[in-house]
């Protein structure tokens, strides 16, 4: 009879063997796996473990009666949030400025990096890179604060061209049609050139041979860059846009918030102001929490939904 089948079919051993090979990997990987370990407790201490609190979400949650003592109310809330007059307005608002973050503010680092890309003198090439890359350091404060000055009716720049070209005025900050344009422009400004590094350290993998092969077959530059260039980070993009779609009602509170004001409400409020308002300024936690939960499940459904569409195109997706 041959004992190693009996050895390799006894489930027990088998167990035990993988252990061991799990632990001599650790043990030679040990310096890998510390690197990676504070990113390992920054998303189980702030990410992981405040799961529990979702549970809240379905309670009349009373700080002083705890999540143990408070009523259980199912899904009372979630009810209130899709019955309230202001729903559709925020969920159309969110949706709005989402697509406009998709078709204006996505493409944009992709062009930069494109174009930086081609650029062959190193000393402009960090210049530029360096220039586009500080906004993303500023805060929203700043940034929308910088707006402000440019923008405002009093002494703003902007303004001031427009009167200096014979045009009236514009009330920017208070004119609910000009909320949108005034919030993609910032988003592209302070983030377009930080979102070129990954797809730069994308460029910089591919292989140079293939310029060179389509060079001597007589490929200008612009040829190159469309036959070489985004094939070969076409991978990635679909990562970051399967991403991104993750986040459809994540835009962010504190640029938004900022921007916002009573005139220009009914175009500006999104779901992360109004958790805001809803959650710490009346005190309504449970409620807050659960317009926070239908957030990250629209956003879930979303991302395994888009996978599963670039997988089933034979691209590469998150998982």
């Amino acid at each position: 009879m041959n004992t190693d089948l009996v050895v390799d079919k006894n489930p027990v051993l088998l167990k035990k063997e993988r252990r061991k090979e799990l632990m001599r990997k650790i043990k030679k990987n040990k310096f890998i796996y510390l690197m990676i370990l504070p990113g390992i407790l920054y998303f189980l201490i702030y990410k992981y473990i405040p799961m529990y609190g979702l549970v809240i979400a379905f309670q009349d949650y009373k700080p002083y009666l705890g999540v143990m003592g408070s009523e259980w109310v199912g899904l009372e809330h979630f009810r209130r949030l899709f019955s309230e007059p202001d729903f559709w307005m925020i969920f159309n608002n969110t949706l709005i400025l989402f697509g406009l973050n998709l078709i204006f503010f996505f493409p944009i680092p992709i062009i930069l990096a494109l174009m930086l890309n081609e650029v062959r003198i190193t000393a402009f090439k960090r210049t530029i890179q360096t220039l586009i890359y500080i906004p993303h350091f500023m805060s929203w404060v700043i940034i929308v604060s910088i707006g402000y000055v440019m923008l405002t009716l009093d002494g703003g720049i902007i303004n001031g061209i427009l009167v200096a070209l014979g045009f009236e005025k514009v009330n920017f900050l208070l004119n609910p049609d000009w909320f949108r344009p005034t919030y993609i422009t910032q988003v592209i400004w302070r983030e377009a050139g930080w979102g070129t590094i990954i797809y730069l350290a994308a460029m910089a993998s591919i292989d140079p041979q293939l310029y060179e092969a389509a060079r001597m077959d007589g490929a200008n530059r612009l040829q190159q860059m469309w036959r070489i260039t985004l094939p070969s980070i076409k991978n990635v993009i679909i990562i970051l846009l399967i991403l991104k779609i993750g986040d459809v009602l994540e835009l962010g509170f504190e640029h938004v918030y900022l921007l916002l004001n009573s005139a220009n409400r009914e175009v500006a409020e999104i779901f992360d102001t109004y958790v805001y308002t809803a959650g710490l300024k009346q005190g309504q936690f449970s409620y807050s929490t659960a317009v926070g939960f239908f957030k990250g499940i629209i956003g879930l459904i979303l991302v395994v939904f888009v996978n599963w569409v670039a997988k089933k195109n034979g691209q590469e997706g998150i998982y």
